[in-house]
């Protein structure tokens, strides 16, 4: 593949428009404006029936919660299957084609009768049963109903009318979108348009509307443990091009983005090489390649808005020579860290982690290496705050 890490040069202002499955892109405006209510264009909305024949994980586990968020709107969500025809995909080039998932949610107009979106089908609840174990290793085997968590977005709410900065938000390697909705859902209820995307491939499971050659409706990830070098570098620039892809896609501008862990190392790089990115919120991504070789932005410096958030938890050498290295240049760059936190405090298990130690299934040091032993009572409202209060400055509703 062509690498997005070129020799140092001064990020390019012009981008050309790729195509897109037919009638995404009329479907994306309305999502985006408030034309229509927010509802499926090209995929199904989650929690919509059908997937593949494996079907729902057992019912009758453990029903995890997600925290309710914070905001004075509604939140309404709907799904976005966006195709790249210029691009083969890196990880299953039988597919042909590069895809991407994207959820979108939006403040929605207060009414009755719409659904609260589940966190996973239960056609992505099965396969997740399976692989988040090998994935995240402190995540039990059984005992859980994945299918039973609900999102506090609901398919089909009006949007409230008018237009609305743009964020985007890019996962941790290995996982979904889907377990970036707690914080997404927080942001739309304080009134931005935030488009969560998936990385197929690479996330544990992304559901499609339909099959396709090369691949089953549900894709599941060909990673099941640490990335080699090339594999970390494939992974990098795969999730920037996607991210770029986005804006060409849905034709937006100066909008931001922020990801967790891989997904904040290639939201920190995109902004780099993309103008119509106004700010960025790395949450603890580091900011080179497997062996050392900074990326472009840490050599080079950012000259737009950047936050390096990161825990104690997380903090080591390579965390502290990549964003000293950027630090370094000065310019519109600042670092925070949450304390007694972990790594993934800044996904959904922040509050699902706790949850499964008190029901059994995960110990304390399981939860500690995980989200970090601090009360998510304490440790989702900070993390709301640092992302909000960015974005408030940079990109304000």
């Amino acid at each position: 593949m062509t690498s997005t890490f070129p020799p140092d040069r001064a990020p390019s202002a012009g981008f050309g428009r790729r195509s897109v499955v037919k009638g995404a892109l009329a479907g994306a405006a309305a999502l985006l404006l408030g034309a229509a209510p927010v509802t499926a264009s090209t995929a199904p909305a989650s929690g919509a029936p059908g997937g593949p024949a494996s079907g729902a994980p057992a019912a009758g586990g453990l029903r995890l919660r997600l925290p309710a968020p914070t905001g004075p709107y509604s939140v309404g969500a709907g799904t976005l299957h966006l195709v790249d025809p210029s691009r083969n995909d890196p990880w299953t080039p039988g597919i042909g084609v590069r895809e991407v998932m994207v959820t979108v949610l939006r403040p929605a107009a207060r009414g009755r009768g719409f659904p609260r979106v589940p966190q996973l089908t239960p056609a992505a609840a099965a396969p997740f049963a399976l692989l988040g174990p090998w994935i995240r290793p402190q995540l039990p085997h059984g005992g859980v109903d994945w299918a039973a968590t609900l999102t506090h977005a609901r398919a089909g709410a009006p949007p409230r009318p008018g237009r609305r900065p743009v964020l985007l938000y890019s996962p941790g390697g290995g996982d979904a979108r889907t377990m970036g909705s707690s914080l997404a859902v927080d942001l739309a209820s304080h009134g931005w348009t935030v488009l969560t995307v998936d990385h197929p491939g690479d996330a544990s499971e992304v559901e499609f509307p339909d099959e396709r050659p090369g691949r089953l409706r549900v894709r599941e990830s060909v990673l099941l443990g640490p990335p080699a070098p090339d594999t970390f570098r494939t992974m990098v620039e795969t999730r920037v091009a996607d991210l770029r892809f986005v804006l060409d896609a849905l034709r937006l501008d100066r909008v931001g983005m922020y990801g967790h862990s891989a997904g904040g190392t290639a939201v920190a790089q995109a902004l780099h090489e993309d103008r119509r990115i106004a700010a960025a919120v790395n949450l603890e991504g580091h900011l080179d390649l497997m062996g050392g070789e900074l990326l472009p932005v840490a050599r080079q410096a950012a000259d737009r808005p950047l936050l390096l958030a990161g825990t104690d938890g997380f903090r080591g050498d390579r965390m502290e020579r990549t964003w000293s290295a950027l630090l370094a240049h000065g310019g519109p760059v600042t670092r925070r860290q949450l304390e007694d936190a972990g790594h993934w405090v800044f996904t959904d298990y922040a509050a699902l982690a706790p949850q499964l130690q008190d029901a059994g299934l995960m110990t304390a040091d399981e939860r500690a290496d995980m989200v970090g032993p601090a009360d998510p009572r304490v440790t989702v409202p900070a993390v709301r705050r640092l992302v909000r209060s960015f974005f408030a400055r940079h990109l304000p509703v």
